[in-house]
C-alpha cells in the first residue's frame, strides 16, 4: 500500500511531516555531504541574529540520562554573513527552508526578518524560547504581553508565514500559545528545551561553562506530548511537535496528539541519518495501521 506522506503547513506542501530542528542541522551544508536532504519535509536553520554571536563558553553539552543538556548560546555568524556566504547554497536544497530568528530585543527580530524577506526562505520561526541566553530568548516566551508584542512586531514586517517557537518554561504554555496566535502567528512549534543543569559530583562544579542550559532528548518526550496535546486543542493554527523524537513511532505519537508536522533535533546529533530513518519508519507505521494518507494521524488520538 502506498502512503501519501505530504502535509500542508501554512499553505505550503511539504514532502513529509519530518523537519530537521534548528540548532541540530546547522545551515544544512555539512549534512548535505552525508544524506539526501531533499528527502526531508524541511530544514530549520540554525538561529540567526543581527550580528555575529560567539555563544557561551565551553563546555556546552553534557550528556545525561536519555538526553543532553546544552548551552550553545545561539552561536551564529550573523544574518549578513549568512546572506553573503551561505544563503546561495541553502537555496539549492530541494526542501522547505525555515529560518530560525532570535534576538535580544524586538528590534533584533524585526531587523533579521527584513533582511531575509526577499530570499527564497519559506518560513520564519520566531525563537522566543531559548533558555541559554541572558537577554531575550525565553524571556519573550514566558511573558504573555512580551510574547504578543514580539510576534505582532515581527508579523507586521514579515513576508513569510510565521512559526512561533514556544518554551515549556512558560508556566501556562496554552496562554502563551493563544497570545502568539492572537498576535498573528501562522503556526506554533513546541517545545523548546527545558531549563536544566548538570553537575560533576567529583569536582563539585557545574559541567556546563554557562552553569545551566536546556534539556533535550527522549527524556522530555512525555512533557512535550502533553503540551502539544493541550496547545493543539486550544488554537486553530497548525502545531509542529518537538521533543525527543528518535523514531517513526515517536513522530506518530506527536501527530496523534495534534501535530501537523514534527521536528527531530537531538536525534541528528546522534545519527546524521536519523531524520531519513524517521521518515521511513513513519511510513512503515502508516502502512501497518492501514493509513494511506499521513494527515489522517493529526489529532486522531482516541480518548
Amino acid at each position: 500500500m502506498a502512503v501519501d506522506m505530504k502535509v500542508t503547513l501554512c499553505g505550503k506542501v511539504l514532502k513529509n511531516p519530518v523537519i530537521a530542528a534548528s540548532g541540530t542541522f546547522a545551515f544544512g551544508q555539512q549534512h548535505s555531504w552525508l544524506i539526501d536532504v531533499s528527502r526531508l519535509g524541511g530544514i530549520a536553520l540554525k538561529s540567526l541574529t543581527p550580528e555575529k554571536r560567539v555563544g557561551n563558553k565551553p563546555p556546552r553539552i553534557a550528556e545525561t540520562a536519555s538526553g543532553i543538556v546544552n548551552s550553545v548560546g545561539l552561536q551564529n555568524p550573523g544574518v549578513d554573513v549568512f546572506l553573503e556566504k551561505m544563503m546561495k547554497r541553502v537555496a539549492l536544497f530541494d526542501t522547505a527552508i525555515i529560518a530560525n530568528i532570535a534576538g535580544r530585543s524586538i528590534d533584533d527580530y524585526v531587523a533579521v526578518i527584513q533582511k531575509l524577506n526577499e530570499t527564497s526562505i519559506d518560513f520564519f520561526e520566531l525563537n522566543i524560547s531559548c533558555p541559554n541566553v541572558r537577554m531575550g530568548g525565553a524571556s519573550f516566551g514566558t511573558d504573555e504581553g512580551m510574547a504578543r508584542d514580539c510576534v505582532m512586531a515581527a508579523k507586521a514586517v514579515s513576508k513569510k508565514p510565521m512559526i512561533v517557537k514556544l518554551t515549556p518554561a512558560a508556566g501556562d504554555i496554552v496562554r502563551i500559545a493563544r497570545a502568539a496566535e492572537s498576535a498573528g502567528a501562522d503556526a506554533l512549534s513546541l517545545i523548546n528545551t527545558i531549563p536544566a543543569m548538570a553537575v560533576d559530583a567529583k569536582t563539585k562544579r557545574p559541567i556546563l561553562g554557562n552553569v545551566t542550559g536546556g534539556l533535550s532528548g527522549p527524556c522530555i518526550k512525555p512533557v512535550a506530548l502533553k503540551m502539544v496535546y493541550d496547545v493543539s486543542r486550544a488554537v486553530s493554527v497548525p502545531v509542529i511537535g518537538i521533543g525527543g523524537i528518535m523514531t517513526g513511532e515517536d513522530a506518530a505519537e506527536f501527530m496523534l496528539c495534534g501535530a501537523t508536522a514534527v521536528m527531530a533535533g537531538t536525534a541528528n546529533l546522534v545519527d546524521p541519518e536519523a531524520p531519513l530513518r524517521i521518515i521511513d519508519e513513519l511510513t512503515a507505521y502508516a502502512k501497518t495501521m492501514n493509513i494511506d494518507n499521513i494527515t489522517a494521524l493529526t489529532g486522531a488520538l482516541e480518548v
